[in-house]
């Protein structure tokens, strides 16, 4: 089968190492009047370094919210959430601002990008709250740039970019800090065939080739057909 063929999932986690996120009785409650609604029910899952895990399941089933507390983007109601060694549920917001920013890239269906900044522009923001030179973060921006094939693409805004090269930035912003972790929540559901599988193969790269640790949120089997692991949720709770 060719290298790039989807139905070969990249198996490239590596068990002898301690997994980059630890997941443990995880629960989520929210409140919407004076019904409580259960998001995520006593959760416990382990993703190791390297590993390209998706998250699938109906609306509702939970895999965004899971997505978000992994990222410190939420907290849970209960439960421990330990990514690379550090427990993000007890961090207070600032120190999580500050953890997100080192150590969490974001990949996002929308895209997210300022419409008034070139893409370099783009990719360099996450350096703006380094204390990186600009001779320094021009380096890393060019070469998140590169990586996702957009080295000639730096001047261009996002309106001058194909959906499928103003999510490769988006991409590129979310490798610019070198992130062990990068989240992606439904990061093909905008863009054509082609270049959906552009950007998944880009994610499934960035695992054999980066090291990285890449966690997605997707409805399509397809794109989950990239994954070294499929996980799925229903009402919350993980599916056998």
């Amino acid at each position: 089968m060719r290298p790039n063929d989807p139905s070969v999932p990249v198996n490239s986690a590596d068990s002898s190492e301690p997994p980059v996120v630890r997941i443990k009785e995880l629960s989520k409650i929210y409140q919407q009047g004076e019904i409580n609604v259960t998001a995520l029910n006593r959760i416990s899952l382990d993703i190791a370094r390297r590993e390209f895990l998706t998250l699938m399941g109906p609306s509702g089933s939970g895999k965004s919210t899971l997505l978000h507390i992994i990222a410190g983007v939420d907290r849970p109601t209960t439960g421990h959430c330990v990514v690379q060694g550090v427990e993000v549920t007890g961090l207070s917001e600032s120190q999580l601002a500050d953890w997100r920013n080192q150590n969490v890239g974001f990949v996002f269906q929308t895209f997210n990008l300022l419409p008034v900044l070139t893409a370099f522009e783009n990719v360099e923001l996450p350096l703006l709250l380094t204390r990186l030179t600009s001779k320094q973060r021009k380096k890393q921006v060019l070469t998140a740039l590169e990586l996702v094939g957009l080295a000639d693409r730096t001047s261009h805004l996002p309106r001058q970019l194909s959906g499928g090269q103003e999510q490769r930035v988006a991409i590129a912003r979310a490798l610019v800090t070198d992130p062990q972790l990068i989240v992606a929540d439904e990061p093909t559901g905008n863009l054509d065939s082609n270049s959906a599988h552009e950007v998944l193969d880009i994610l499934r790269s960035l695992c054999s080739d980066a090291g990285k640790t890449v966690i997605m949120v997707t409805h399509d089997p397809k794109a989950a057909a990239f994954g070294s692991r499929n996980v799925h949720l229903e009402k919350g709770e993980l599916a056998p």
